[in-house]
């Protein structure tokens, strides 16, 4: 089943309970979930309201940041030494927030593959608490209506030029984004596990 198809029987059957599925998805990621509820809703396959999608998605999005930021503070450099692999995408964090300390909290969310480390990396960098929940605030709602509302057009925009079309196309454009996260995942990994190994000292047999 298709996530536009498992979000439209889940809507039907349990009705308002799928904000409540999108808080919680965007608590930990999820981007893709938003457009396409905000696509579903413009067409009319589901019976919710864009403003509540935003509103759970800003939740989600603010409330798991704000979780990770402070487990970073207390755990982070601990956390991180016991995944080594990461040290690729931490060191790359560390000089993104070295060269603009706010534009990269009120932007790390829009850059894939460093949305679930960047509060780690912030926490442990010393920025304060109060500075941190104050942009993560403002970062949060932009997302999330970024994501909610362009969702929303973009079903519009497919039903004004597509028609009956449109449903396909929608599925394709999930397919594409689900396909490109996969692809630079494993890219990013790749980078990751070379940088790890580059930095390892070598060992004599």
């Amino acid at each position: 089943m298709s996530l536009d198809q498992w979000i439209v029987n889940f809507a039907n059957n349990y009705g308002v309970l799928v904000y409540l599925v999108i808080l919680v998805w965007t608590f930990l990621e999820g981007e893709t979930v938003v457009l396409v509820t905000g696509a579903l809703i413009s067409r009319g396959d589901v019976h919710l309201s864009v403003l509540l999608l935003a509103f759970a998605a800003f939740l989600g999005s603010f409330g798991g940041d704000q979780m990770w930021f402070y487990i970073g503070r207390k755990y982070g450099t601990p956390l991180l030494k016991r995944w080594p692999t990461m040290a690729g995408k931490v060191e790359w964090g560390f000089r993104l927030l070295r060269k603009q300390e706010d534009v990269f909290i009120l932007s790390f969310r829009f850059i894939y593959g460093l949305r679930n480390i960047s509060p780690f990396i912030i926490a442990m960098s010393g920025v304060s608490r109060v500075k941190f929940l104050v942009l993560n605030l403002i970062a949060a709602a932009v997302w999330a209506n970024t994501f909610a509302w362009g969702g929303f057009y973009l079903g519009k925009a497919l039903d004004c030029y597509l028609g009956e079309s449109s449903q396909l196309v929608l599925g394709l454009i999930i397919l594409v984004a689900v396909g490109s996260a996969a692809i630079n995942w494993f890219r990013q990994r790749r980078r990751i596990v070379a940088a790890a190994v580059t930095a390892s000292p070598e060992q004599n047999p």
